[in-house]
């Protein structure tokens, strides 16, 4: 049989069964019975139940257990004439419905109503089966939804990657897994809000449409404010705006926010992506780099109950103090040379030659240079790693090293051989950011569409004065995919972005 005659059959199959769950939903109603009633007399969740009756067991384990109402999706089904069997799922766990034609009279007749995926309601005292398993002993059964499409079969779960990115709810009917690694970054993402408020930062919230998205070197996604009649932006960092409340008087805050680059999808990119970003006044990049090492240490200590996290065949350990090499050390150990002797854009395009690395098109310095770091550099960074003082050609907001001009106070933290942080000694001298943002546009103008935008609004408000600042960018996203040993972004992301069929 063909692909395409296969699809047909597929189809076709589907057709049929949709007809006859379609067709057990109009009997219901003929029958006076709404296959979707608006509400559920549910008294406990799954998880609950089970609990309730491990405590009655040890307090009165020769009575009848407690009576109780659950609801929940049908994760299999086995009739066997005069008595049933339903494994009743929901968010907390499973447990099994022994239903007897004896003991439900009328309700019976539901038994054959019933399909796999649809939710319903039991009610009934525990009891353990003849098997010591918990069950309830259903008194009454009651149809919450007729679905009319199966569930995945869950047996071999979910297989297609596609399917189970572009339709994520049949991936997390299908596969426990892959619900408690979207479960663990939620945990994630509130073990890092629960540490950053007990350092005393204030979250904040700033906007997502701007005139103009500055803050990384990235593409914005363009979009129209109508009833303005302008021109906006979707945000590519957190950056400027923060930065706009250090001025403004706060100490210390922070946003966990989404953020859009008009970039390529990848294992580790993904066009739409949440980010932590914090500032502090009065502290630089090495009171960051302390503070990282703390969050880091807390949550994985969180997430999993140690330092020491599980990752591919081995494992991170995120037990302080982290890892730090300078950039200029990084790339003679792992080039063999001092990338400051190669200051041209002609003579960095030799040492990528020199390399083996591809040369992207139309690229100025300090693109052909973060190629080279991405490609010779940061795979042999493995367990976590301050990357420190990088060139000033790539930094136009990090203040310069006391000890070098042409580098500046900047970290990259990167683990399991990936970027996970980003962080400055943030730069407040109003004449400087202004003549590196006009370099940035002369490198735009140049053919350089990833370019800082000068954002006049963001100037006038550092001349106003912006206290010492160490600022920090984490990504959520890549957080998640190390605290679960998750090889691709999408595991991460409830909703990825896909091609429209």
């Amino acid at each position: 049989m063909t692909e395409s005659q296969q699809s047909a059959t597929d189809t076709r199959y589907l057709r049929e069964i949709i007809g006859e769950r379609q067709a057990k939903a109009e009997e219901l109603r003929g029958r006076g019975i709404d296959p979707y009633p608006p509400r559920t007399g549910r008294t406990h969740s799954i998880g609950e139940a089970l609990d309730i009756f491990a405590t009655h067991e040890v307090e009165a384990p020769d009575s009848e257990g407690p009576a109780v109402v659950l609801a929940g999706r049908i994760a299999a089904l086995r009739n066997m004439g005069r008595i049933a069997f339903i494994d009743l799922h929901d968010d907390s766990g499973q447990i099994q419905i022994l239903a007897s034609k004896r003991a439900l009279g009328e309700d019976w007749q539901l038994i054959d109503a019933f399909d796999l995926g649809d939710f319903v309601e039991a009610s009934g005292p525990l009891i353990r089966s003849r098997r010591g398993e918990i069950s309830v002993q259903a008194d009454s059964i009651a149809m919450l939804t007729k679905t009319l499409r199966p569930p995945p079969e869950k047996y071999h779960g979910l297989q297609d990657v596609e399917t189970r990115y572009r339709q994520r709810y049949l991936d997390l009917i299908a596969n426990e897994e892959a619900k408690e690694i979207l479960r663990t970054r939620s945990r994630i993402v509130s073990a890092m809000r629960r540490f950053m408020d007990n350092r005393g930062f204030l979250e904040v919230e700033t906007p997502v449409l701007q005139t103009e998205a500055g803050g990384a070197a990235a593409r914005p996604f363009l979009t129209h404010f109508n009833a303005l009649d302008e021109p906006r932006q979707l945000r590519i960092a957190l950056e400027l705006h923060l930065k706009r409340l250090i001025v403004g008087g706060f100490d210390k805050v922070y946003e966990i926010g989404r953020l859009f680059r008009n970039e390529g999808f990848g294992n580790r990119w993904n066009p739409e992506f949440t980010m932590m970003e914090s500032y502090e006044a009065y502290t630089d990049y090495h009171g960051v780099a302390e503070m990282v090492e703390a969050a880091l240490s807390y949550i994985s200590t969180e997430i999993t109950g140690s330092t020491r996290v599980p990752w591919g065949d081995g494992e991170l350990d995120f037990t302080p103090p982290f890892a730090r090499v300078t950039m200029v050390d990084a790339v003679k150990q792992h080039v063999g040379v001092d990338f400051r002797e190669y200051p041209t854009i002609e003579a960095m395009e030799g040492l990528l030659r020199e390399n083996g690395v591809a040369i992207p098109p139309d690229a100025g310095w300090g693109k052909l240079f973060d190629e080279l770091v991405s490609e010779r550099v940061e795979p042999h960074l493995q367990q976590p790693t301050f990357l420190l003082d990088y060139p000033l050609a790539i930094s136009p907001l990090a203040k310069r090293t006391e000890y070098d001009d042409t580098l500046v106070e900047r970290f990259e933290l990167f683990v399991g051989g990936w970027e996970l942080g980003n962080a400055y000694t943030e730069l407040n001298d109003p004449v400087d950011q202004r003549e590196r943002f006009e370099e940035q546009l002369r490198l735009k103008a140049a053919g350089d569409d990833e370019a800082e935008l000068l954002d006049e609004d963001f100037i006038v408000a550092l001349e106003h004065g912006m206290p010492p600042t160490g600022g920090l960018g984490m990504g959520m996203d890549r957080l998640a995919m190390l605290m679960t040993n998750s090889q691709s972004i999408r595991d991460v992301i409830l909703f990825p972005q896909m091609r429209r069929l």
